[in-house]
């Protein structure tokens, strides 16, 4: 059972594009920002909502990492493709102008790619794959991030947690969307361990020495230190097939820069030669697929739809009571959370005060009548 106080969605929507504005982010852009962060929240992908609010979007703006004005450069573009330099600004802000370019090719050409380099933290990636699928045509996403994953066989962290994103139209009330890191856990998850005051389970994250850290504030610290490594997609070695995860994690880094040009792996640490901060450089790719050009949306929609049914219709295993099918869970906390708000903890709480009175916000939030 819920036992977090709720926030209405008008109110930290209205909130958080407020303090993307005090801290110089233009209001157009702070709405998109907003609203790409309450979408993890609605989906109840807490990893990536209103916990990563200030440590990853607003701090940054303020340590001169992450620039709040995002000049958006095309440097290539044809009837389907398009290559755009972000300049270190806000990474959803260039995602959400890139997607409606392609989304337009799409529609003109039935597919449509895009790559950004010299980016930063797009939030989460199922909005960018849902942008499509809301226009009835296939989204596919993919970034990398600081290193975090170790290869398979190795302790060191060298890749990103590099979600491979898809959202497909259906004939149901919700799309297919898997959207998911490239390792077991990512980084955002452990935070919210922390933040939580959990452990992380073991097998999520391997030391140097080759044995699981379970300490959830320890394992932050050292992989930030290069002390620690996220598992891929199956775990240590190759008995669950963590070669697979390694491959695919692989594959989202390759194609988030090598087609921009962009910066990879170690170069994406965000730390330079003297241990100062520095811009992270990601780098992202999008890919929009039209049905139309195909056999049609329609036709599209109504088999997608018969295959995820026929799974969630398939025999269960002893004491199960329900098959899901990708997206069906979020689906679900959506309509459990539209009209109540959001659930925020503790440590949000605090952090939501801290801004508000940092810059001076007339806001007062439900959870400050417990005493906070």
């Amino acid at each position: 059972m819920e036992t977090r106080p709720y926030v209405s969605w008008d109110l930290i929507g209205n909130f958080m594009t407020d303090a993307f504005k005090a801290v110089g982010v233009p209001e157009e852009d702070a709405k998109i920002c907003a609203d790409v962060l309450m979408e993890s929240d609605r989906r109840g992908i807490e990893s990536h909502g209103c916990n990563r609010f200030k440590p990853i979007y607003i701090d940054r703006i303020n340590v001169g990492i992450q620039k709040p004005v995002t000049e958006y450069e095309v440097l290539k573009e044809t009837v389907t493709t398009l290559v755009v330099d972000a300049h270190d600004g806000m990474g959803m802000v260039a995602s959400y102008k890139a997607m409606n370019s392609i989304i337009e090719k799409a529609k003109n050409y039935g597919m449509g790619m895009a790559v950004i380099r010299n980016s930063t933290h797009y939030g989460i990636a199922g909005y960018w794959a849902m942008m499509a699928s809301r226009q009835g045509m296939l989204g596919i996403t993919g970034t990398n991030a600081r290193p975090s994953i170790a290869p398979t066989f190795g302790v060191e962290n060298m890749l990103g947690t590099n979600p491979l994103t898809f959202a497909f139209p259906t004939d149901e009330e919700f799309p297919f969307v898997l959207d998911c890191a490239t390792s077991i856990t990512q980084r955002g998850k452990i935070e919210y361990y922390a933040r939580s005051g959990k452990e992380v389970p073991a097998g999520m994250v391997i030391g140097r020495d080759g044995k699981a850290k379970t300490d959830s504030q320890q394992i932050l610290k050292d992989l930030t230190q290069g002390n620690a490594a996220l598992t891929p997609l199956g775990g240590i070695g190759e008995e669950l097939a963590g070669y697979k995860g390694y491959g695919y994690a692989a594959v989202v880094e390759i194609l988030s820069a090598a087609l921009q040009a962009g910066n990879f792996m170690k170069m994406l640490n965000g730390i330079d030669e003297n241990g100062n901060k520095t811009p992270y450089h990601l780098g992202h790719f999008f890919l929009v697929i039209n049905p139309e050009f195909f056999m049609g949306e329609e036709e599209f929609r109504k088999i997608t739809g018969e295959i995820l049914r026929q799974l969630r219709s398939s025999e269960k295993a002893p004491g199960q009571e329900r098959i899901y099918t990708a997206g069906e869970k979020e689906y679900l906390v959506w309509q459990e959370r539209k009209d109540k708000g959001v659930p925020v903890g503790e440590a949000v709480q605090k952090e939501f005060i801290e801004i508000r009175d940092r810059y001076h916000l007339p806001y007062r939030f439900p959870f400050e009548k417990q005493g906070l």
